[in-house]
């Protein structure tokens, strides 16, 4: 699963649609936490509820919006 849209964040907190990269499945929109562990081992290991698959090898995390030192 993927990042596809952000609809909503309060600080690190934040609402978004995910995306599947081998289907294309959209999730209705769920919560997520913008630090570095969130983006680079929660996401890829989110399983599609489509097609039981996972991220690829070659996932590009995004980065968060603030660095994780920031307290906020």
């Amino acid at each position: 699963m993927r990042i596809l849209k952000i609809t909503s964040q309060n600080r690190r907190d934040f609402h978004a649609i995910y995306e599947c990269e081998h289907c294309g499945y959209t999730t209705p929109e769920r919560s997520g936490y913008d630090d570095s562990y969130f983006h680079n081992v929660v996401i890829p290991k989110m399983v599609c509820p489509e097609c039981g698959k996972t991220a690829s090898s070659d996932y590009q995390p995004q980065a968060p919006k603030y660095p994780d030192s920031q307290v906020l």
